[in-house]
């Protein structure tokens, strides 16, 4: 599981990727680490902002979301030659079904009690 605390996202028209999905049983060992370096490889990205992702063990289902400064940073990542590879990965050995949503954000809301 990746955590992470949103970004600043108070400069309107962020590009939001949203990807829903359930896992296919066994792979983890192979699946994490080629995760982990999506999550890395998206991180260097031009145009990225920011990434959380969560996961239930029990269900295998997670939903990832990602906020980029605008619809041709999304282009290029989902382009990017490893990520290209990662995808036909995913298809063909790790996940049961996903959805993909992208779309731009309106607004966004923040609450951090520490931050109080």
């Amino acid at each position: 599981m990746v955590e992470s605390k949103v970004a600043d996202m108070s400069t309107p028209a962020r590009v939001v990727v949203v990807f829903v999905s359930r896992r296919a049983a066994g792979q983890e060992d192979e699946y994490g680490p080629m995760a982990d370096r999506m999550v890395e490889l998206a991180r260097e990205q031009p145009g990225f902002v920011d990434l959380v992702s969560v996961r239930d063990p029990a269900t295998r289902q997670g939903i990832t979301v990602a906020w980029f400064e605008d619809e041709e940073s999304v282009r290029a990542w989902k382009q990017h030659p490893e990520h290209v590879l990662a995808q036909q990965r995913g298809v063909a050995d790790f996940y049961e079904d996903y959805d993909v949503t992208v779309g731009q954000a309106i607004r966004q809301y923040h609450f951090d009690r520490h931050e109080q």
